[in-house]
């Protein structure tokens, strides 16, 4: 199987980059990713002045898909999620919705045990190790690995887990697909702009979609199709995400407009993922098993 180094990485999502690597429709990679920080903090004596900020959000890649064009849809399966046996946290003053309480950057080295973070002689808590960044080349203007938009990125949506699917736009030929940013464990939020940031390798299978439109990004995990959203500010986030998922429903289940406006309201759950990157994301949670009464599959 094919495998992408972590010391190929980008910190732009660009159209401009080079390739690394080139596979079919229907194959499977590995990604290996650093850290968020790039792997710079070592041990818990790691001085925090040698951590660099302009070394924050690597991703791995970019992912060569042949036969993907403009306008085409990649089906990415997540197989597995292999992480590291230490992450760390970084809370700096000013940053994230706590910043204003903290006076000096601190970090923590948490050490992970018999799938468990060790926060301290108390607390253990269960690890479910996350992709923070997936995306696609945009088609214009480059976009940094710490930003999320239409083209997936710093999504921080803790449900792009092993065994989740995400489907991502095809901007420019080939897709240039880069991944990064694991996290061992997150909540919704990522209130202090980090989560238990870790370094690991991803295996994913990647399809091709032809001749099919969807409000892009989306994920699937477990009993829940979702559509995410990242806009300037959490309200706006959370208009589109829900926007979308209407589209969705609209168009492919060919459903009456306001019967589904009345099902959103139902049984639609409108969820954060992420309130501290240059863009707020959202995501609108909707059961797959509605889409199974009308026979739908994506």
């Amino acid at each position: 199987m094919k495998k992408i180094k972590r010391e190929h990485c980008i910190f732009t999502m660009s159209k401009n980059h080079k390739p690394i690597e080139k596979i079919n429709s229907g194959e499977t990679i590995i990604f290996e990713t650093y850290d968020c920080y790039s792997n710079q903090i070592k041990s818990k004596n790691t001085p925090v002045s040698t951590v660099k900020q302009n070394f924050n959000n690597p991703a791995t890649g970019p992912l060569y898909i042949e036969g993907a064009e403009v306008n085409d849809i990649l089906k990415i399966e997540i197989i597995d999620i292999n992480i590291s046996n230490i992450g760390t946290m970084v809370l700096r003053p000013n940053l994230g919705v706590l910043g204003e309480f903290f006076d000096e950057t601190k970090f923590k080295v948490i050490p992970i045990r018999d799938d468990k973070a060790i926060f301290n002689e108390i607390l253990e808590i269960p690890v479910n190790p996350m992709i923070g960044v997936i995306g696609t080349a945009p088609s214009d203007e480059d976009i940094p690995t710490c930003t999320p938009y239409t083209h997936g990125g710093n999504m921080d949506c803790k449900r792009i887990i092993k065994n989740s699917t995400v489907y991502l736009p095809v901007n420019v030929k080939g897709a240039l697909l880069s991944m990064g940013d694991l996290h061992a464990v997150m909540g919704d939020g990522e209130v202090v702009i980090c989560g238990l940031e870790i370094d690991g390798e991803v295996t994913v299978k990647i399809d091709i979609i032809k001749n099919k439109s969807l409000p892009l990004p989306i994920v699937i995990e477990g009993d829940h199709i979702m559509t995410i959203a990242s806009e300037k500010t959490l309200d706006d986030a959370a208009k589109q995400a829900t926007k979308n998922m209407y589209k969705f429903l609209t168009n492919e289940l060919n459903l009456d407009p306001y019967e589904t406006g009345m099902l959103l309201s139902l049984v639609g759950n409108l969820k954060i993922c992420q309130v501290v990157d240059p863009l707020m994301t959202a995501r609108l949670e909707f059961p797959i098993s509605i889409l199974k009464k009308y026979n739908y599959n994506i």
